[in-house]
Parts: C-alpha cells; structure tokens; sequence
C-alpha cells in the first residue's frame, strides 16, 4: 500500500563508488562498437528472455531531434533478430510534436520510424497495473495496448536529463510506458499544484521508479535492457532539435537482465571517463538530484547496484568501468550517423 504521507529519500546528489556498495553482483555486458553489428553482438548476449510477442520500447525523440539511437541500428535488429516487432511508444505530457497521437505519427514519419510497426500504446487508452511496494503509488497507468505484448526489450539511449538528470533504462520506462494524459500526471506534478512539474529532485526519481517497477513486475522475466552511450546531450531526446550540443565522449553499449546493474553501469562508466570527459553530465545529474534513481532501485529490489562488467570484445573478460573508458578521448567527434538527411535537418542547414 502507498503509504499516507510519504517522505522523499535523500542523498540523490551523492555519487556512491562501486566500492562502498554493498550485495549481490549481476552480470553486465559492454562493447565499444557503437555500430548496427555492436548492437547486434550485445543484444544476442540478453536476449534469450523474450519470447512471444515482442515489445521494443524506444524513445523516437521529438521532430528532427538529432540524438536518438540511429534507426539503421535498429532497423537492422529488426529485421535480422526481432522479426514481427513491434515499437512502442506514448505520448507526451507536454504539448509538443508528440502531445497527440495524430502529431505523434507525423513526427514518426520525420524522424524515420516507418520501416516496422510502432504502437502508441496509450491511442486507445490506459490500463493500470499495480506497483508492488511503492510508497507513492498503489496503480501507475500505461497505455493499454503495452499489455497486448509478451516481452519488452528495453533499449534505451542513455543521455542527461533536464529533470531526472540522467535517462537510462528507468526513464524510459518509467516516463516512457506511463500514458500522457493520467501516468505523467501523476510522475510530474503534485495534487492541485497550477506546475505541471511540480515535482523534481528526490521525489519525481522516486515516482517515476514505481512507474517503472509497475512494468517491469508486468513482463518479468521476459524482459532485457540495452542502454547506448553514443550523443549523450545534457538534454533529454524529448528536447528534440533544442538539446543542448553534445560534450561527453561516445562510451559504447552496456546490455543486461539488471535494470539497476544496467543504469548504475554507466553512471559509473560516465564518472570513471578520463580527463573530466564526464563533468558535463556528472553536473547535471547530481544538480537533479538523479542518483536517486539507482538507490531507490535498490531499495524497491529491483536489482543490484554492484555487477560483473564483461567486455565482450576482448574474450569477455571482466573488467571495472575505469578500464572500460580509460582510452577514450575526451573530447566528443561527431559520427557517420549523425549525417543522415531528413534527421537532424536544421544541424545539417
């Protein structure tokens, strides 16, 4: 039961290193290649748990936003591992070119999401599912149609945050599946409050971990998380062709069946960066307050914060984040996929 008056936690400005954390270890896999084959090496290490009808819940980002993960990776996957898959996505709190489902579908048509099925789950409706041992909440309502799957592969791009500091697997789904009109309400903004975003810091990263619990306890076990690090803008793709330039180095792709181990792995891949190539995002998570995400996930058991890091391109041996990072340059270069045209067309003009 949510409980009568809830107190936020604390600390989510505070980094907790690997060392001080306490617990169980899950497995975590990692690759440098940042590229359709990269992707498809690392989700063949996470997969086997999807079966049936599969789900891929993406944020296809606002029009011509330029930061998404590119849609040759994922058009690849489909169609040479998830045949018959489908996109799911919701529409947004705010109004912007996502707010209805007609603006949504257009918006699909501009960012390129058009070579599979992408379901806006929340078109037809919202169905509630229960949130097992929430303070906030007892029911966090999705869009209906994400109940007509049988498994969810979560894959995420994992970027700062204007509110949450940072998105990783968490944000997407716990902002991401909520519906637009009722869930992200109920996230954002506090009873009778005239802000819509009313609430922030520790309180919103705990909400929208229950939202997030609500779906996970849905599909589970049938569920995987891919987070790629690649264009990591401050800003959340939602900020679309206004995200503020990217600064932190492109790190590579983290896969697990953690969605903790899968988050805490890079925020400790972005903290380990060499030569202060993280400080931009370092600042805006803990200015949020968004390390609260992974201890309130923690404290919900929805897994660990503590893993076995496996570099899956070098004979899989298991490595720390600092060795992970410890060659990559600091300062970020653009890659071929940020020159589609169509994509990032004011960028491009």
């Amino acid at each position: 039961m949510a409980e009568k008056n809830p107190v936020p936690g604390t600390n989510g400005n505070r980094y907790v290193p690997f060392s001080e954390r306490t617990g169980e270890r899950s497995v975590v896999f990692f690759t440098r290649d940042l590229s359709e084959a990269g992707l498809l090496k690392i989700y063949d290490r996470v997969c086997s748990v999807l079966t049936g009808k599969v789900a891929i819940k993406l944020h296809t980002g606002e029009a011509e936003g330029p930061n998404f993960i590119p849609r040759p990776w994922v058009r690849e996957l489909i169609e040479k591992r998830l045949p018959g898959a489908t996109i799911i996505e919701t529409n947004t709190y705010y109004e912007g070119s996502r707010y209805t489902t007609e603006a949504h579908r257009e918006t699909l048509k501009i960012n390129g999401w058009t070579f599979c099925p992408v379901d806006i789950t929340d078109a037809d409706g919202v169905a509630g599912l229960p949130v097992r041992g929430g303070k906030w909440f007892d029911v966090m309502h999705v869009g209906k149609n994400m109940l007509n799957y049988d498994s969810l592969l979560v894959l995420t791009h994992f970027k700062g945050h204007i509110m949450g500091g940072f998105g990783g697997s968490n944000k997407n789904i716990g902002i991401g599946c909520a519906d637009g009109r009722i869930g992200k309400k109920e996230i954002h903004t506090a009873a009778g409050s005239g802000n819509m975003w009313s609430i922030a810091e520790e309180e919103l990263m705990e909400r929208m971990t229950e939202s997030t619990k609500a779906t996970v306890d849905h599909f589970a076990p049938h569920i995987c998380y891919i987070n790629t690090m690649r264009n990591m803008s401050v800003s959340c793709d939602c900020e679309g062709a206004e995200a503020e330039p990217v600064v932190t180095p492109d790190v590579g792709i983290v896969a697990s069946l953690d969605i903790l181990a899968a988050d805490a792995a890079c925020v400790d891949l972005i903290y380990a960066l060499p030569n202060f190539g993280g400080a931009a995002m370092t600042e805006r998570i803990e200015t949020r307050h968004g390390l609260r995400q992974l201890s309130y996930m923690k404290e919900l058991r929805m897994g660990n914060d503590r893993y076995t890091l496996i570099d899956i391109d070098n004979g899989d041996a298991v490595i720390t984040a600092a060795e992970a990072v410890k060659d990559v340059d600091p300062v970020w270069t653009p890659d071929r996929y940020n020159t589609f045209v169509g994509r990032n067309k004011r960028r491009l003009s």
